[in-house]
């Protein structure tokens, strides 16, 4: 047990129950700041105070470290536990949770309590008996829905309390849209039985809507009700018009969820596709926040959670991309909740693995539009810039960020490249090239040394403004290199971080530890591009050296061949591999060569090309 545990919260460690229930970890101003579920709340709760349970996580090491006080609900069963923990998540919103963002924002489609109920939109929640649909993220879309639903269904608009003696028939039921039981013109019967086909139909469910709407105008008909089967038979052609528009994804007539999950840094994004009666009815996403430290499957057990608790209508089938450690809990309690069996699928094949990846998509494209967003918001300044700033504990956002890498094939042709990256995109303007010159032999710790000095010195001589950081390709070494290059110069208030490439380490000046950022995390990512691209352009520039040093080599000892003729050839080939490739033809191409001297050439260097052969021959 961490020894830093004060002797209260210790206590209630040591009294925790071996029975599944919920837990509540408190701050110092007793806030929740993480809220969980367990099959056993001792061994759980437990392990995230031993000391081998410190898995290097940023977030896991905040969280242990703040809390300070321990609440515990036991529940009855794991599935009961799942419940109270989303109704908790959303009713207090701790810091280390993933929840639900901004939900509060969307809208819902309202049936009301009344004698005869209205269907409206609203974004408050009453507490009278009213029903509610939703929420809805696209909200145009659920306007489109309802005002479709009153076209096809007559449920009254206007917001009077019936039955009242002083309203009026207005345009609404001359038009056919209402059946007037502002003045008893319907009997109650008759209009719930509309409110519940209306509610059908803003669910999905328009076979069975649109089978017992022929039935009725057939019965109509039959009874010599000719009017009222002409309103059957205007719903059923506006039913079946709606229908036609709707995209067919899949054969089989089946309700059915497609949860689709994109994820970058701190933020997550959902979207859920409706399958309904194997058509796609449309599309409800969320955005959920504080997700860096989680696995892809926690997040979207925690969306399925949140979402399917505020959910009116749960599908029979709910596709996923990935299989969720506490998916047979979550089955059992939509089961209960749908009144029938529920199923959890991953690995999609065919058709149901393309509405898979149009739901991955969509939410990939939902994500990415709101980062757009909110960079433009801030000015331009792209998230993973503040991100950096946050997982570096900087003093200002890493605007302009320089990258350095040393390459060179056993000491020679060492070279150095500079990258630079404003606002996280390649200024490639701003990168540069260096030949190492104070060095001998292998030493990238020297070169390192050498390139910083150079490139610092020159910064400082011009007047232009040092970079908001710098990262070093490599360990401690390449980091204390450049720090050390830094100090000579008097700039030891210079940001610099080292990147070191096997685990994705970040070496932090005056840290024994590397920092280890999870995968997904932003700032991670954009240190991985400024790396791979300083990489690239180091290596590319030293291949270009080397090409030319071997290429005037090997033909420093041919008659004939001038400095004039080898600068040709170099321009022309670039390299000996593909000199000895190009035939005497295209060699007497070259301006200066006869053909004469293309052949005597091509039979040098053929010569000289045999030793090698017989050496590496079996």
């Amino acid at each position: 047990m961490n020894p830093k545990l004060t002797d209260e919260l210790r206590h209630k460690l040591d009294a925790l129950p071996e029975l599944p229930g919920v837990y509540l970890m408190r701050n110092a101003d007793s806030r929740p700041i993480y809220i969980g579920k367990a099959k056993n709340l001792r061994s759980r709760v437990r392990s995230y105070f031993q000391e081998s349970s410190d898995d290097g996580r940023k977030q896991f090491k905040a969280l242990v470290a703040k809390v300070v006080d321990l609440e515990y609900i036991i529940t009855e069963t794991e599935q009961e536990a799942l419940i109270l923990e989303a109704n908790q998540i959303k009713a207090h919103r701790p810091r280390y949770n993933i929840y639900l963002k901004d939900d509060k924002k969307y809208p819902f489609i309202r049936i009301t309590a009344d004698p005869f109920p209205r269907i409206h939109s609203t974004r408050d929640i009453v507490r009278d008996g009213s029903r509610y649909l939703g929420p809805y993220s696209n909200v145009r879309a659920m306007h489109t829905a309802l005002e479709v639903m009153h076209k096809i269904f007559p449920i009254r608009s206007c917001d009077f309390q019936l039955p009242a003696d002083n309203v009026k028939l207005c345009l609404e039921y001359q038009i056919r849209r209402c059946e007037g039981p502002c003045e008893n013109l319907v009997n109650q019967e008759d209009y719930r039985q509309h409110v519940a086909d209306a509610i059908r139909f803003l669910k999905g469910n328009n076979s069975s809507i649109i089978k017992e709407l022929e039935e009725r105008m057939e019965s109509a008909s039959a009874g010599l009700r000719y009017e009222q089967a002409a309103r059957y038979r205007d719903q059923l052609k506006a039913l079946k018009t709606m229908r036609s528009r709707q995209k067919v994804v899949l054969e089989e007539q089946v309700d059915r969820d497609v949860i689709g999950m994109a994820r970058s840094d701190e933020d997550a994004c959902c979207a859920v596709l409706e399958v309904r009666e194997g058509r796609l009815l449309g599309q409800k996403h969320h955005f959920l926040n504080g997700v860096m430290a989680h696995s892809d499957a926690e997040i979207v057990s925690a969306f399925a959670r949140q979402f399917y608790l505020q959910s009116d209508f749960i599908p029979r089938q709910i596709h996923l991309s990935v299989r969720l450690p506490d998916a047979e809990a979550i089955a059992d309690w939509l089961s209960s909740k749908a009144d029938g069996k529920v199923s959890l699928a991953v690995n999609q094949r065919g058709i149901k693995a393309r509405t898979q990846e149009m739901a991955d998509n969509n939410a990939s494209h939902l994500l990415r539009e709101r980062q757009l967003k909110r960079d433009l918001q801030k000015g331009r300044v792209p998230h993973a810039v503040f991100a950096l700033q946050r997982d570096l504990n900087l003093d200002q956002p890493p605007r302009r960020i320089e990258g350095i890498d040393i390459s060179n094939f056993h000491g020679t042709d060492a070279v150095g490249s500079l990258v630079c990256m404003v606002d996280g995109k390649p200024r490639r303007s701003e990168y540069r090239h260096f030949k190492v010159k104070s060095v001998t032999g292998p030493d990238d710790f020297a070169s390192i040394r050498e390139i910083v000095t150079r490139r610092f010195r020159g910064l400082a001589e011009r007047g232009e403004d040092f970079p908001d950081l710098l990262m070093i390709d490599g360990g401690k070494g390449q980091l204390s290199s450049a720090q050390q290059a830094l100090g000579e110069l008097g700039h030891q208030g210079q940001p610099v971080v080292g990147l070191a490439k096997r685990l994705e380490e970040i070496f932090v000046p005056g840290q024994s530890e590397p920092l280890l950022l999870p995968k997904t995390s932003a700032s991670l990512r954009l240190l991985q591009v400024l790396r791979d691209e300083a990489h690239r352009f180091a290596v590319s520039y030293h291949r270009k050296l080397r090409g030319k040093r071997t290429l005037t080599s090997a033909l420093d000892d041919i008659p004939g061949i001038g400095k004039k003729r080898r600068t040709a050839l170099l321009r022309e080939f670039g390299s000996v591999e593909r000199l000895r490739q190009a035939d005497a033809e295209q060699i007497a191409g070259v301006r200066g060569f006869s053909l004469k001297l293309a052949q005597d050439l091509k039979s040098h260097l053929e010569a000289a090309a045999e030793p090698a052969r017989e050496e590496t021959a079996p």
